[in-house]
């Protein structure tokens, strides 16, 4: 096994690493946020390290962007929906007035 092999097999396993963790705490959290937080940063940045060890295996130029642009459309989408999320289980501002 090469030195190259050997950081992409440890990239590839972090990665995986990183969304057992995310997944776990989807399971283990209490509420909505912290399920939201542990899957859009743990995930985001498993994604991160998988697409690392991937690139040698591009083969191109043109492949490397796909891959970095898959990443960073998978973070745009993943911060997009988190925030929705957020939004609709955050208890609104008018609606705690009323309850007082």
């Amino acid at each position: 096994m090469t030195p190259l092999e050997l950081v992409q097999s440890l990239l590839l396993l972090a990665g995986c690493g990183f969304y057992a963790v995310g997944t776990l705490g989807l399971f283990r959290f209490p509420d909505t946020l912290s399920r939201i937080h542990a899957l859009t940063k743990v995930d985001n940045l498993g994604l991160g390290l998988i697409i690392l060890g991937v690139l040698p295996f591009a083969g191109s130029l043109a492949g490397v962007a796909k891959l970095v642009l898959i990443w960073l459309l998978a973070l745009a989408a993943s911060a997009t929906a988190a925030h929705l999320v957020a939004l609709a289980v955050r208890p609104r501002a008018d609606e705690e007035d009323h309850h007082d």
